[in-house]
């Protein structure tokens, strides 16, 4: 399979496969990838499996046209990839081998050699030229091995970028990627998100145009998609909208319990309830999908005082990767001394940012009216947000939505007649409460600015603290002028016909402007409420939670001049109060001084 004009595929298809990592389920088999890059010296990126050393050499050899590969480089050491440097070796032996001094190491551990006579050690920042083709070295450790590196080829633009972006499944098998690679990714790699957030800041700087992974499909078109996920999974963010169920039962009586809340989540418009009984279910399964959406239910028995042996692997699976940045609720069975739910919060103890529902369900052996009860309040604070967005359900005057206003941070929504808008803000205030008047106050020189002088109207969206920095990015860095904004997005209407977002907010108020007073660089809009809904009790994201949780800290070691407090751009020499932040637009009194 030709990559570019000078890189060819060389790898396998594993179609007798059935445990990957002897846990993981493979019904579609693996690919173990490996490339050629053709030049004026011909580099070999990484082997394959012990069980295809002929094929592989086969592949290799004629791929090379008989010409002879002058380097392997071997950017990871797992046996899936690494067990036929020693083959190549005998195969190739005036070769070099290039690869990171942890990797030789390794190699001692496994062949009983470092080949010492052939080694050329790279790290981070390092280059091989090959002649048209300048091979590029990124240290990677920890993705998920502590000796890998990626390869960038910057004469053809391509990330050779080891097991990331993987996905279980042979190349000449049909499937979605987005499934398989998620699951591979939380299963394998999922415990160093830290990892592989370093390694996508370092690939940002890169001009990518082709990834070629160790294992799943070369990813060659709408790259942004494979890279946003990836920053999704690894910043332990939910990727969709959903409530899982993850339950244990002996006699039924807990399974019935979860049918009836899956019932009542579907009536009160959950998009997706998802349920695994995890004696029977693949557990690889379960777990990708509990970090996948944003809700979760653990619902078991108590058993030897304690919880269900497969209730307990699955949280055991879910602390040990990092879970975090999502709801919890608990079911609970114990027929004399039920002990579930204080165990199974225990065991998340060491999870982050985990939001407990206040409805828990405590069965005593079989549902009674009590425990059926509690299920309907528990589906009720589930789905909360769900029913604060549907027109027929939404309580479109719950003013206590005035009570998440304070010094924070907001999405205001506009419409120019063509297309919708959106912009952060950090002034939003209730300056009278009879009538209730709010007061937002909004940069000139932002197109949002323009928009709502024209139309007289906007919504505040009040962002709470699981709101990633893509929200900033979305809103807050690109010209609504320029861009939409809301591309890709099916879009929640208020009554007024804006946008209000699905995610990251706990209320929303639509806003007529009454008045308007000229600050000079801002504008303040005056406004009444015309539509207010509270959609979750999540706490607000406050300024100061903005800085120091959520805005990435810049890269000002070295640079002399000032740095943006909002957006983090650097502006490197003197400024004056006329400066204007090309990003955020923010001015003057929200640059600092680099020290």
């Amino acid at each position: 399979m030709k990559i570019t004009s000078d890189i060819k595929y060389i790898g396998v298809n594993d179609h007798r496969i059935d445990l990957f990592e002897g846990q993981y389920v493979v019904p579609n088999g693996m690919a173990y990838n490996s490339y050629m890059i053709l030049d004026e010296r011909i580099a070999v990126m990484d082997t394959v499996d012990a069980s295809f050393t002929h094929e592989w050499l086969d592949n290799l050899q004629n791929a090379l046209g008989g010409r002879k590969p002058d380097y392997l480089i071997v950017q990871h050491m797992e046996p899936d990839h690494s067990a036929n440097i020693a083959n190549f070796v005998r195969a190739y032996p005036n070769a070099k081998i290039v690869s990171s001094g942890k990797a030789f190491a390794m190699m001692k551990q496994f062949f009983g050699t470092d080949f010492e006579d052939k080694q050329i050690v790279v790290k981070e920042g390092d280059t091989l030229s090959l002649g048209k083709h300048t091979l590029n070295f990124v240290g990677a450790p920890m993705v998920h091995w502590p000796e890998v590196i990626v390869t960038y080829d910057a004469y053809d633009k391509v990330l050779f970028s080891a097991d990331g972006f993987g996905k279980f499944g042979a190349l000449d098998v049909e499937e979605d990627w987005a499934c398989e690679a998620r699951r591979y990714y939380i299963g394998i790699v999922g415990k160093y998100g830290a990892q592989v957030q370093a390694l996508l800041k370092k690939a940002s700087a890169l001009d990518i145009e082709i990834i070629c992974p160790l294992h799943g499909p070369v990813l060659t078109e709408n790259l942004g998609y494979y890279i946003g996920l990836y920053n999704t999974w690894s910043s332990y963010q939910p990727e969709s909208e959903g409530i899982v169920i993850a339950y244990t039962s002996v006699y039924g009586n807990t399974k019935k319990a979860v049918i009836m809340l899956e019932e009542k989540l579907r009536s009160m418009g959950c998009p997706k309830v998802a349920i695994h009984d995890l004696a029977r279910c693949d557990m690889a399964e379960a777990v990708e999908d509990a970090f996948r959406y944003d809700k979760l239910v653990l619902a078991t028995t108590t058993y030897n005082a304690e919880i269900f042996p497969f209730m307990r692997e699955f949280i055991n699976h879910l602390t040990e990767r990092g879970f975090s940045n999502r709801t919890v609720a608990f079911i609970e069975n114990g027929s004399w001394a039920p002990m579930a739910y204080k165990v199974m919060k225990g065991m998340l103890e060491k999870s982050k940012n985990l939001t407990y529902l206040e409805n828990n369900v405590k069965i005593m052996s079989a549902l009674n009216e009590e425990s059926t009860a509690q299920l309907e309040n528990m589906a009720k604070e589930l789905c909360k947000d769900y029913l604060a967005r549907r027109d027929e359900t939404a309580n479109k005057n719950d003013l206590s939505a005035l009570f998440n206003l304070g010094y924070g941070l907001y999405v205001v929504t506009s419409n120019d007649g063509k297309r919708d808008n959106g912009l952060i803000v950090n002034t939003v205030t209730q300056v009278t409460n009879s009538p209730n008047r709010i007061a937002v106050a909004i940069c000139k020189e932002n197109y949002s600015h323009h928009v709502i002088n024209q139309t007289g109207k906007m919504n505040i969206n009040c962002l709470t603290v699981d709101a990633p920095f893509k929200v900033f990015e979305a809103f807050g860095f690109r010209s609504g002028r320029n861009v939409d904004k809301f591309e890709n997005c099916q879009p929640l209407r208020s009554d007024n016909g804006l946008v209000f977002l699905p995610r990251y907010i706990n209320s929303f108020m639509s806003l007529n402007v009454e008045s308007y007073v000229d600050l000079d660089t801002h504008g303040l809009f005056i406004c009444s409420i015309s539509e207010a809904r509270v959609v979750s009790d999540r706490e607000s994201m406050t300024y100061a939670y903005y800085h120091e949780n959520v805005k990435p800290k810049p890269e000002t070691k070295g640079k002399v001049g000032y740095v943006c407090k909002i957006c983090g751009y650097i502006h490197e020499g003197e400024i004056d109060e006329s400066i204007v932040c090309p990003l955020c637009k923010h001015g003057y009194a929200d640059f600092e001084k680099i020290v």
